[in-house]
């Protein structure tokens, strides 16, 4: 019998990725979706994937415990990965409390309804860097303080913790993997990666004339999202359940980042970035750089794609997407 997977937040960057990788290894995906009248776009990144038809998709809510309770009635399955969250961090200062409910509350929901539908099945909680905020050590392990700097990276470290309770209370193979950055040609569009491998494109193109950013001095560790999915699948295939950094142990400036996606197509950065203090956080977080020791010494895990590599890959896949746009 295939090995039947539930995800949460399929239609995200990561979790697109992550149905493409568990049907490679012949599991059966299901994916919760909210409802929306934009349900139609909703899937493009599983369709840009091309495995759109190979997941099937039902309708729930993390704000709802009773339609995720039905889920795992309806799915039995043998892993849960929650990766739904509203997760930019920008709007987290606009919409705090519901960036409460669902990133921090939410984890609870699916939690409970693990434990009271399906207590055998192993599951992984999207945790992220963003909780370590305000750095307490040069390089973040998973014992290093936390000091959330956004609402949500508040709600994320609630969600960690959570997830922790309900391993030691209830004895659920819940796992937490604090995932550094991680991007992709999927990224939406609004996260700093994509804005500026989309803005390259555009000026390429002819399309605009300047890039407008914020804090570039920022550094941040950043890995491609088809190797971190990988590292989530491996978390639940060990047999106790434990917390791992995910991340490349390097961090670049959002500068460089974008002097290597400039390059890429053969122009110079500084005659089209603008800086523009609009895009300054409440809140700056300067420094995240991961130590994924742990991840490597007991996953076996280590990350195969270079931040070159995937800012060209990015660059590259928006010319292709505004091209067609424009012809």
């Amino acid at each position: 019998m295939a090995k039947r997977a539930l995800i949460t937040g399929i239609t995200g960057q990561d979790g697109a990725y992550l149905s493409q990788y568990l049907l490679e290894q012949g599991y059966e995906v299901f994916g919760v979706v909210r409802r929306s009248s934009h349900f139609g776009v909703a899937d493009h990144r599983l369709r840009w994937l091309g495995v759109d038809k190979s997941v099937q998709l039902l309708d729930g809510n993390l704000s709802d415990l009773s339609s995720l309770i039905r889920l795992m009635e309806q799915v039995k399955p043998d892993e849960v990965y929650n990766l739904a969250a509203q997760s930019f961090v920008a709007s987290s200062w606009q919409q705090p409390v519901l960036t409460a409910n669902i990133t921090g509350v939410g984890v609870t929901n699916v939690l409970e309804a693990v434990r009271l539908v399906a207590p055998t099945a192993r599951f992984y909680q999207a945790s992220s860097s963003e909780m370590y905020g305000k750095i307490q050590e040069a390089a973040q392990s998973e014992t290093t303080p936390f000091y959330p700097r956004s609402p949500y990276a508040v709600a994320k470290l609630y969600g960690h913790w959570i997830t922790v309770n309900y391993r030691e209370s209830f004895g659920l193979h819940a796992s937490s993997g604090i995932l550094f950055n991680h991007e992709s040609p999927l990224r939406g569009i609004e996260f700093v990666t994509r804005k500026v491998t989309d803005g390259v494109a555009r000026i390429k193109l002819g399309l605009e004339k300047e890039l407008r950013l914020g804090n570039i001095d920022a550094k941040r560790d950043w890995g491609h999202a088809k190797d971190y999915v990988r590292a989530m699948w491996l978390m639940l295939q060990q047999d106790v359940a434990d917390d791992y950094v995910v991340a490349t142990g390097t961090t670049t400036t959002v500068r460089d980042m974008c002097r290597i996606a400039f390059a890429h197509v053969g122009l110079e950065m500084e005659g089209h970035l603008v800086i523009d203090p609009a895009f300054f956080r409440p809140a700056e977080v300067d420094v995240l750089l991961g130590n994924p020791a742990k991840a490597k010494a007991k996953l076996g895990w280590v990350p195969e794609i270079s931040l070159e590599t995937m800012i060209r890959e990015m660059v590259d896949a928006d010319l292709t997407r505004l091209t067609r746009l424009s012809s």
